[in-house]
């Protein structure tokens, strides 16, 4: 059985960029990719701020070597144009002997064409091609046929933690003998249906979000996808990729406490952090940073704020969220701040939590709120919480450190 599982690629597009490189200049530049709706026709338009990806559904499928008149969600298209870059920058292709899955996360589907088509499938069938591409499936099966796999496949539906919960599913693969690497993530496109489900859960915020602060007032929604390539070990032996950074923990508890809200005391989100450490065979003052779930509703930051507390007793790791940088990006939020937590232990950076102004009086930490760069970090968290209270934390090591 496989010990370790490496890290050796990344791909990622979102609101701050079309590519992994893209994303870390943005990151590094302090720009966030959250403003006014431009592609999706919304009454909605000028009340809410989101962080969409830049470019529209046609140029998308120019990106990913599409057909714009094929059936094809922007769910998916984002999907293909991430996991084709993780798997250019491990070099799978040249590896046809490994076994290879994919598992994505996703939620949204291809919701966006439904909305689009629903007149039509209504009163003829011009339009019945994209009643297919409505499933979650359809976007992991489309991606793996880009990327030539023919092998394991899978898609992973836990809301909020759904590719967090996909980059451990594969990990749990490859421990088992099942796979030698996988391509792990998720992927979420903004829809009319998307934003109106959270807007009629009142916790959209119309002004930029402030994760972590007093006067906090919900989520700004994004969109994107991101996917990280593992290999084991020995596989990793065979490919001679080099190796980005180690996933050394994870853990996930699916509390229940509620469809929509965490618990008061935070038990799932302090039962995942915990069950990742106890993984990695480390304490809780091994941690240097942890990217938070950090949506900036009232209930997601208070009750995590205090699961933190609870697991780090002593001195608190620093803590930030990433979200005033990319928005929420749902069911793709976890691979998606899984890379950006990757990216700064890499660069030795702690990304800061914009936005904030207010200490949160119930609790004892400050997030960070600038950058902090030539920073020591050996071992980040990475933390992604689903409605269902199905909670979920990684935890990556730098290569080398024992």
């Amino acid at each position: 059985m496989p010990s370790r599982i490496f890290v050796t690629g990344l791909g990622f597009i979102s609101g701050l960029g079309n590519n992994a490189q893209e994303n870390l200049n943005s990151l590094l530049n302090l720009r966030s990719g959250i403003g006014r709706i431009r592609h999706i026709e919304t009454s909605l338009r000028d009340e809410l701020l989101v962080s969409e990806v830049r470019m529209a559904s046609e140029e998308l499928s120019c990106l990913a070597g599409v057909p714009s008149t094929e059936a094809y969600s922007r769910n998916t298209l984002l999907g293909i144009i991430a996991a084709k870059e993780a798997y250019r920058h491990a070099s799978l292709g040249d590896h046809p002997g490994l076994r290879t899955g994919l598992i994505s996360g996703t939620t949204v589907g291809g919701m966006d064409q439904c909305e689009k088509y629903y007149q039509d499938f209504l009163f003829n069938d011009s339009k019945n091609a994209f009643i297919d591409i409505y499933d979650c499936a359809d976007s992991t099966e489309k991606i793996a046929d880009h990327l030539g796999l023919k092998g394991f496949m899978t898609t992973i539906s836990t809301a909020c933690s759904s590719a967090a919960n996909s980059i451990m599913f594969a990990a749990r693969l490859m421990k088992a003998g099942k796979l030698d690497c996988a391509v792990a993530g998720g992927t979420e496109s903004l829809t009319k249906f998307h934003l109106n489900g959270f807007n009629a859960l009142k916790i959209l915020d119309k002004q930029l979000c402030r994760p972590f602060d007093a006067g906090r007032n919900g989520i700004n929604l994004g969109e994107g996808a991101a996917y990280l390539i593992l290999e084991t070990e020995e596989a990793n032996e065979k490919t001679g990729n080099r190796v980005i950074c180690e996933l050394a923990g994870y853990g996930n508890a699916c509390e229940a406490f509620h469809q929509t809200a965490s618990s008061p005391d935070g038990t799932g989100a302090y039962l995942a952090m915990k069950k990742a450490l106890e993984m990695s065979g480390k304490t809780p003052d091994a941690v240097d940073y942890i990217n938070a779930h950090g949506t900036g509703t009232d209930n997601n930051d208070l009750s995590e704020g205090r699961a933190i507390e609870n697991l780090f007793t002593g001195k608190i790791p620093w803590v930030s969220s990433t979200k005033p940088f990319t928005g929420h990006m749902t069911s793709a939020a976890g691979s998606a701040e899984a890379i950006i937590s990757i990216l700064g232990l890499v660069h030795g950076i702690v990304w800061p939590n914009m936005n904030f102004s207010n200490q949160m009086p119930e609790l004892k930490f400050r997030p960070v709120t600038e950058m902090i760069r030539g920073a020591n970090l050996n071992l980040v968290m990475s933390n992604s919480f689903g409605f269902g209270g199905n909670d979920s934390s990684l935890i990556f090591k730098k290569y080398g450190v024992h």
